[in-house]
């Protein structure tokens, strides 16, 4: 069920559609205002909502509305806002790391631009541009994998280490390869407690009946990537990228976990919350 808050935005956007002029035309030269083009849509059957995601598509993110800092704020300190768990700011709520984790400040938007402190620091987000690859999109975006880890499972096992390495190395196509990290994939229960083989969802290029056209039972499968029919094979989602675990999809998806932590893996990925925070994101992350 969506956040009272999401509810609270789109129904006072919503409400605007009431005093609008039913007029068809406008003269020559002259522009529709933003409720004018609303109704316009509306009467031309060009909006259509099912759910507060769909809302907001439609009110905010097709029409490029501004988002103002104050909802942003308001989400950091909201629980549930993005799913199920606690605010955000309860957990980041400063730089200093030994009292915020990762030394992430989500409680002033100058922090937010900072992002984590803790070594390795890095910004989550660049102002201007999509975060949905960027720590901050995939921490509220890409579950955990195998599916259904929960947080307190350790991400730097030795199987995990051993995969990371490996990328770090160049991610070659040799003995150790074939003897020590490929099995890893085909294995139930190497990377977590009770949990399938990666190549349990992952097995072939084919979607159905593997998740994202991933095939992870290969050297060839891993290095073409995600996506390979949808997008064509040179558009793939590299999940591997040699030298770089860190931008690596593989290894993000078995080490970071999604937030708010605990959040049960069946939760809508792209929440409508979710969507807002990347639109001012890509508007500049305006903190004003």
């Amino acid at each position: 069920m969506a956040s009272n808050l999401t509810r609270h935005a789109v129904v006072a956007a919503f409400g605007a559609i009431v005093a609008l002029n039913s007029s068809a035309g406008l003269a020559n030269g002259e522009r529709r205002s933003l409720s004018q083009q609303l109704a316009h849509d509306i009467r031309e059957n060009r909006v259509m909502t099912s759910e507060d995601a769909d809302v907001v598509s439609e009110l905010i993110l097709k029409r490029d509305i501004p988002i103002p800092y104050s909802y942003i704020s308001t989400l950091m300190r909201t629980p549930n806002a993005f799913g199920e768990g606690a605010a955000c700011i309860v957990c980041h709520a400063s730089s200093n790391p030994e009292t915020s984790y990762r030394g992430l400040d989500l409680s002033s938007c100058e922090g937010m631009k900072l992002g984590s402190t803790e070594e390795p620091a890095h910004a989550i987000f660049t102002p201007g541009e999509s975060p949905k690859r960027d720590s901050l999109g995939r921490r509220l975006r890409n579950n955990r994998m195998p599916l259904g880890v929960q947080f307190n499972i350790p991400n730097d096992s030795p199987n995990i280490i051993a995969v990371r390495d490996w990328i770090a190395d160049g991610a070659k196509n040799d003995a150790h390869f074939q003897n020590d990290i490929l099995k890893l994939f085909t294995t139930d229960n190497a990377f977590a407690p009770d949990t399938p083989a990666c190549t349990e969802c992952h097995m072939s290029n084919q979607e159905p009946p593997s998740f994202h056209e991933l095939n992870l039972s290969s050297y060839e499968g891993i290095m073409l990537g995600a996506d390979s029919i949808a997008k064509g094979v040179e558009n793939a989602t590299k999940v591997i990228i040699a030298g770089d675990p860190g931008a690596s999809g593989v290894f993000q998806h078995l080490s970071e976990d999604r937030m708010p932590p605990g959040i049960d893996p069946t939760e809508e990925r792209d929440h409508a919350n979710t969507q807002i925070l990347f639109a001012w994101v890509k508007q500049g992350a305006n903190c004003q």
